[in-house]
């Protein structure tokens, strides 16, 4: 039962925002498991999702915002996955609270202000290396959300370039969790099981783009996502 409501909201919030599934997936699912055998589930089943917008979204891709990320996110996913595989789980889920906590501390303080800045190399690189570590542990990218974010001008192009760079880090990913034997038999039918929910969540989540109001859902999220991290650390 916890894994079909963490994929009904996990998907939910994707196809409402674009990004936040593996946030919300882990965060619901990592007081009772083991991160190394949430992440190939929520990998299995995000990775459909990303292919969905990123056709349905097609026209607002930049390729300019997407090639650079994505090969900084493969590099930095060869360090994140070893860690996966090697890592302690009590270590795993302190630093997927600060980061959970953190992630939604930053992205309240980015809505705020609400200004458009600038393309940085630099910061464009730092981004992507952090991010391909955290996308190898976790498969989270919000902090690729928090630079598309500032680089794309609305929610179209937010969705297409970020659902593009998953989609891409993805298949570097299930490629290498298969190498690593972390993507199992089991982990195949739990995803193959959880599909169905995927979906209802992902289409009710498009549908309700169209007729919620964007920055109340987002904080909406962002809160959850802030109590989720800390509950985890406390809960180690």
């Amino acid at each position: 039962m916890f894994w079909i409501i963490a994929t009904l909201c996990a998907f939910y919030v994707k196809g409402l925002c674009g990004f936040a599934n593996t946030l919300v997936f882990t965060s619901i699912l990592s007081f009772g498991t083991a991160n190394i055998n949430i992440s190939p589930v929520e990998l299995l089943l995000g990775y459909p999702t990303n292919l969905i917008i990123s056709w349905k979204e097609r026209r607002h891709i930049d390729l300019k915002i997407c090639i650079p990320l994505s090969l900084m996110v493969i590099v930095g996913s060869l360090g994140g996955v070893f860690f996966l595989k090697n890592a302690d789980v009590s270590v795993i889920k302190i630093i997927f609270g600060v980061l959970v906590a953190l992630v939604g501390a930053e992205m309240l303080v980015r809505e705020l202000p609400q200004r458009q800045a600038k393309s940085s190399k630099l910061l464009l690189t730092i981004i992507g290396i952090v991010s391909g570590v955290l996308c190898g542990l976790y498969g989270v990218g919000a902090l690729l959300g928090a630079y598309i974010g500032r680089t794309t001008t609305n929610a179209d192009e937010f969705k297409a370039n970020i659902c593009t760079v998953f989609m891409i880090e993805n298949t570097f990913r299930i490629i290498l969790y298969g190498f690593y034997g972390i993507i199992t038999l089991s982990a195949l039918r739990q995803a193959l099981t959880l599909a169905p929910f995927m979906l209802i969540g992902l289409i009710a989540g498009m549908l309700s783009a169209k007729i919620i109001d964007e920055k109340m859902v987002k904080r909406i999220v962002i809160i959850m996502l802030i109590v989720s991290g800390i509950a985890l650390i406390l809960t180690v």
